[in-house]
């Protein structure tokens, strides 16, 4: 009986000038220094004899799946993608790649920066643009308030305070 899996939606596929930036290095880094590095250290262990029993050559073999798979989920996530670098005709309002400054109901602050979903990992408070947050804040202006749905199952009324598209200096 076959394993069938639903195919996943990938992300979107907006991205910053760092964020390609770097999906392109760790492409590079795979291909051109990792896989010959791991194909050398495989064939050194094939050329010992059993491989049924060479751990070097089955683990290697196991990297070498690994890297060819990411190396395929990359080519094909860049194919396509689309590099935000200006800002919107619009600053005031929430858009890919703004600085949001939220106050919750307690006066606490917090700031968060909309980024592709293969982006939001980079810093800290980088949100993907396809996370339940940022859907809700995309679109709005200084001032308004946005309701969100936690975890647990309540809901939390955050003000947007400052809205940035440069350093992140709200």
């Amino acid at each position: 009986m076959p394993r069938w899996k639903p195919a996943t939606t990938p992300g979107s596929k907006y991205i910053t000038p760092a964020g390609i930036r770097r999906l392109r290095e760790e492409l590079d880094h795979l291909w051109r220094i990792e896989r010959p590095e791991v194909t050398r250290a495989v064939a050194e262990a094939a050329a010992q004899g059993d491989r049924s029993e060479n751990a070097e050559y089955t683990y290697g073999k196991r990297r070498l799946r690994e890297i060819d798979r990411r190396v395929r989920f990359l080519r094909k996530r860049l194919d396509g993608m689309v590099v935000v670098s200006a800002p919107p005709a619009d600053p005031r309002r929430v858009f890919f790649g703004a600085w949001v400054e939220l106050e919750d109901e307690d006066g606490g602050l917090r700031r968060h920066r909309i980024v592709g979903p293969d982006e939001f990992d980079m810093a800290p408070g980088y949100i993907s643009m396809d996370s339940p947050l940022s859907r809700v804040l995309l679109g709005r202006r200084l001032d308004d308030e946005v309701c969100i749905e936690l975890p647990g199952g309540g809901r939390q009324t955050l003000v947007i305070t400052a809205i940035a598209y440069q350093d992140g200096s709200g």
